[in-house]
């Protein structure tokens, strides 16, 4: 220390933490000025007041402040010096969410580049694919398999598939980008989670690994648990539906509104005048366009609920080939999702 009271700048240097030469340069640019330089040495000496000041500039330059704006504030206007620490705090936020942006790439670009068969589709599109699908999954696990749903990628297009043996839904959704072979899994139904989350993506990569079907995203992954047990042949159920016999086109909102209020078993009386669906104590008919021969059909509502339900579009078609094969029941704006509906049989009181 200086006999008159100043402090030498190596004194001041282990006070704030500070380097000698950086204490330099901000006396060059103006922001620490010492007290006082020796004329003849050109050494410098600063007050102990200043020790507060190069404290702060240091705490302020290890949080990136430019120097102008430590300079203001610093400067005694303290409202002007909390709105610019508020200012530099919300552009280190929002660089560190631009770091993180794309470090979510070059990670997802890493994990998919090691990838040898995946197919990427929009992220949406396989969450509402997902859906569809998965009501007709076995809501128990008696037979593990049937409580999944079958993921087969081939082409350009992954096509996915549940059955309960009562009711059977395929979908199938076209690809951006397939590399690899085909390959085919059976994921566990249980999706609630990884479909909410698909939909908040634009778009994703699906692969099969030893972990599971691996779901990579923006940057993040999740992994849908498998099944390894042999699906079923579902093509041969399609492939062996006898003659469509009877066609009938409705509305599907308001034949939606009638089961969901309605007995556990419900009745389909079919022929030129439409659809009149009953229950034990209701009769209600709809509008109808049908072709064929008139048919009486019964159907527990707990199994044709769900495929009414996740159809697409506000038309409803149904191809009936007899009142003990099952039903296919397609969109008529959406060919590409079929589902098959078993119905049951008439009870013995009707």
């Amino acid at each position: 220390m200086a006999d008159d009271g100043l402090i030498t700048i190596g004194v001041l240097a282990r006070a704030s933490g500070l380097t000698a030469s950086a204490l330099r340069f901000y006396d060059d640019c103006g922001l620490l000025v010492p007290a006082r330089v020796d004329p003849l040495t050109g050494y410098r000496y600063y007050t102990e007041a200043q020790q507060e000041r190069a404290a702060l500039i240091r705490r302020l330059r290890a949080i990136e402040v430019p120097l102008e704006s430590i300079s203001d504030i610093l400067s005694g206007d303290v409202e002007r010096a909390e709105r610019l620490l508020d200012e530099h705090v919300g552009e280190l936020q929002r660089r560190a969410r631009t770091a993180a942006n794309v470090a979510a790439k070059i990670k997802r670009t890493l994990t998919v580049g090691s990838l040898d068969d995946r197919v990427a589709l929009p992220a949406a599109l396989l969450a509402e694919a997902f859906e569809q699908v998965r009501s007709a999954a076995a809501g128990n696990r008696e037979i593990p398999v049937l409580a999944g749903i079958l993921l087969e990628a081939s082409a350009n297009s992954l096509t996915l598939t549940a059955t309960d043996r009562y009711r059977l839904s395929t979908r199938t959704v076209v690809s951006r980008d397939r590399q690899g072979s085909d390959w085919s899994v059976v994921v566990d139904a249980d999706l609630a989670p990884i479909i909410s989350w698909l939909r908040r993506l634009d778009e994703i990569v699906a692969a099969p690994t030893d972990q599971g079907l691996l779901l990579v995203g923006d940057g993040a992954e999740r992994h849908c648990q498998l099944i390894d047990e042999p699906f079923p042949d579902y093509r041969a159920v399609l492939s062996s539906l006898a003659p469509v016999r009877t066609r009938v086109l409705t509305a599907r909102l308001p034949l939606l509104a009638l089961l969901e209020n309605t007995s556990p078993t419900v009745k389909f009386e079919i022929d030129n005048a439409g659809l009149t669906v009953s229950d034990s104590s209701n009769r209600h008919h709809l509008p109808a366009t049908v072709t064929g021969s008139d048919i009486d059909l019964y159907f527990d509502v707990t199994t044709l609920l769900p495929a009414i339900h996740t159809a697409l579009g506000p038309d409803l078609m149904l191809d009936i080939s007899a009142a003990d094969h099952p039903v296919v029941l397609r969109s008529a704006t959406d060919g590409d999702l079929t589902t098959l509906a078993m119905p049951t049989w008439q009870p013995a009181n009707r």
